[in-house]
């Protein structure tokens, strides 16, 4: 990485109020178009042009969290330049590029994609920080060891992340799984059908452990947020979700990186999904910065 470009990607983005010097930057956001294994509704891969479009209708103040984002010193490189088809090297990529980083002392707030993003970003963190507790919220388990043929997808996230050195994941919002997930679940910390209660209950438990938080939009009901790439009814409303960032506040210094995951543009023609999404991280940013 020099000056104002990351190296993987073609140009700098354009997300609402991001400033145009890398070296001052405390954040930064990525996009990572991963988009090779949705097995329902493929255009993951658009999400973060998306997100970049529809930031402009937002203030940069937040009235919840009182604070500006024009105050933050935080950059937007754009995309990573992945291969169509190209897995692993995908996932690689994205494992260096948070890596790389960390390693300049830059919090990763990455845009996907689908939630696959999530495995190369944590196999980056891990590459700074050994142990490393990861909240992922999901309406699904993803908990299958292989799916239509494919090692590594997007239903085999948590099942993986489960078996990195160093993880502890902790799952919440789950209310879609097939009946070997299932059993699987009652091994781990999982939470279903729930967010912010067992959230909140969980902190004490987080107030010394370095945090990675993993955002799948469709754990909100998709009445709020219709375009996913994997819908599934029965979620919580965007209100609920957008009041996990005031009980996070407490934990900024550790939560070493975010991501927003499975929005999906061709599904989301009013754009409100998109929307959703660009608060969503605005509030990460002024959040856990």
């Amino acid at each position: 990485m020099v000056g104002s470009k990351i190296a993987g990607t073609e140009s700098r983005g354009t997300f609402l109020a991001a400033g145009d010097d890398l070296d001052r930057a405390d954040g930064v956001l990525l996009g990572c178009p991963l988009d090779d294994t949705g097995s329902f509704r493929p255009g993951s891969r658009f999400a973060p042009a998306s997100l970049r479009t529809v930031s402009v209708a937002l203030e940069e103040y937040s009235l919840s969290s009182k604070r500006d984002l024009r105050e933050l010193f935080f950059f937007d490189a754009g995309d990573l330049t992945l291969a169509p088809g190209n897995t692993e090297a995908s996932l690689g990529a994205i494992t260096h590029a948070v890596s790389s980083l960390l390693a300049r002392g830059k919090k990763p707030f990455l845009m996907g994609g689908e939630h696959l993003v999530t495995y190369g970003a944590v196999r980056g963190c891990l590459q700074a920080f050994p142990e490393l507790t990861v909240l992922y919220l999901d309406a699904h388990a993803d908990m299958r060891p292989s799916y239509m043929g494919a090692l590594f997808s997007h239903a085999s996230v948590a099942y993986y992340l489960r078996r990195l050195k160093g993880v502890e994941l902790f799952q919440f919002g789950i209310r879609s799984a097939d009946r070997e997930e299932a059993r699987g679940l009652a091994d781990g910390n999982v939470f279903c059908f729930s967010l912010k209660e067992p959230l909140a209950a969980l902190l004490p438990l987080l107030q010394d452990r370095m945090i990675y938080l993993s955002l799948d939009i469709d754990v909100v009901d998709p009445a709020f947020a219709p375009g996913v790439t994997a819908p599934e009814p029965g979620g919580i409303t965007s209100g609920e979700l957008l009041e996990i960032f005031p009980l996070l506040e407490g934990l900024k210094n550790n939560i070493i990186a975010f991501d927003l995951v499975e929005i999906c543009p061709p599904y989301d023609p009013s754009q409100i999904t998109a929307l959703l999404g660009a608060k969503i991280i605005r509030e990460a940013l002024l959040t856990f910065l």
